[in-house]
């Protein structure tokens, strides 16, 4: 990401929130707008795919409270009439252009040289040094930047999980579309039998430079396009680029007890990173289905179990299905129905405990009754002649009264 990019760029309204909404927000919006804009549910849709791109690339940053703040700094100083303009330079600083042209934040505040320059903007220079590739940011480290190794993209994808693999965990393996090194060229992006060879405009370091007065002004060189390296005869499968999209198979663990809609990081397992850099990671967004019998709330699992007015009544032991067996539960007699009992330790695995489960009892009504069945209870009403709700009685006759 150039210094550029990552100060004109707005995240927050890639992600359509305010810039002080809370991580909950964010990522409540991010899932949204990945579900919709999905490649997966968007077949052949460009507009889909860049601004699905669009979207994974702002939260990245936003979800990260160290990047976010840094690019909520960058953006504060430099961003949209920032400290170009304060300092009295109509659209941003000398030399910037019409078109906003980068500049170099290393020379701007002499960091290679450790003078006044470099002591007044120290704070800065830690900020943006780590973002845009070493504490001088000057042609010497974009050199190496354009010609060693560089990270791998991080890769997203989604997984539909049964609700009892989701409670228990899985390895599943997952099949998808991701950048790589070209095979042919092995990631040179030269024809094989040739090799690139040293930009003569920028002598390797990718960027050209030009001063102005005091202030020096770096953008990249347009004869290699920022790489620091020409290649003469491109590679024809990747034409010149080095890289091609590539179709892998990967078997993933999907930890016991994740939720719908969570995020899983997989460090290392995102495209393959260029020149022997590392790989980017792999982001998972798990979907559940749901189960017949079991809901869920946090880490309880819940179960609705119908009884007999005979079992409330007088109690019973009801054996119920868990996820990896059953339990015997005493309902006590007396029994009311929609109350919930307890089975500690058998719903999904948590931080440091698994949850319960909760098994809800409701009375079953009978929809017809024999004559026999019907006797009977007419009979249990005369004998049972306690009046199970007193305080409605005594509102209706009060009422009646008046």
């Amino acid at each position: 990401m150039s210094t550029r990019d990552f100060i004109e760029k707005d995240y927050y309204g890639a992600l359509g929130v305010p810039q002080d909404a809370d991580a909950a927000a964010i990522k409540k919006a991010y899932r949204k707008l990945a579900t919709e804009l999905h490649p997966d549910k968007n077949p052949g849709n460009a507009d889909a795919e860049a601004r699905f791109k669009d979207v994974s690339e702002a939260y990245d940053v936003l979800s990260d409270p160290k990047r976010r703040g840094e690019y909520d700094e960058a953006r504060r100083l430099f961003g949209a009439g920032g400290a170009g303009a304060r300092a009295g330079f109509p659209g941003g600083f000398p030399g910037a252009g019409p078109g906003g042209q980068p500049f170099d934040l290393g020379d701007l505040f002499g960091a290679a040289g450790g003078g006044a320059g470099a002591r007044g903007a120290g704070g800065l220079g830690d900020i943006l040094g780590g973002l845009f590739g070493g504490a001088g940011g000057g042609a010497r480290a974009r050199s190496q930047a354009a010609s060693g190794p560089a990270r791998g993209q991080d890769v997203e994808t989604e997984a539909t999980l049964s609700f009892d693999e989701a409670v228990l965990g899985v390895t599943v393996p997952l099949r998808m579309q991701s950048p790589g090194s070209c095979t042919t060229c092995a990631g040179s992006g030269a024809k094989p039998g040739t090799s690139p060879h040293t930009c003569p405009v920028c002598q390797g370091a990718g960027v050209t430079s030009r001063s102005q007065g005091a202030f020096a002004f770096s953008e990249p060189c347009r004869n290699c396009r920022g790489s620091g390296q020409v290649v003469d005869d491109p590679c024809p499968t990747c034409a010149g680029s080095g890289i091609t999209s590539q179709t892998r198979t990967i078997t993933v663990r999907i930890p016991a007890g994740v939720k719908d809609g969570q995020r899983i990081r997989l460090p290392g397992k995102g495209a393959p990173g260029r020149r022997g850099g590392p790989a980017g990671d792999l982001f998972v967004v798990v979907h559940v289905s749901e189960h017949s019998l079991f809901g869920r709330k946090g880490d309880d699992l819940t179960l609705t179990v119908p009884i007999t007015f005979a079992e409330a009544a007088l109690g019973t032991t009801l054996t119920v299905p868990t996820l990896d067996g059953s339990v015997s539960l005493k309902v006590p007699a007396g029994t009311a129905s929609g109350r919930t009992l307890r089975v500690r330790g058998r719903g999904a695995p948590g931080k440091g405990r698994s949850g319960d489960l909760l098994v809800t009892v409701e009375i079953a009504v009978p929809a017809r009754l024999t004559p026999a069945q019907r006797k009977v209870i007419e009979d249990l009403a005369e004998e049972m002649d306690e009046d199970p709700r007193p305080q409605i009685t005594a509102a209706v006759r009060a009422g009646g009264e008046r």
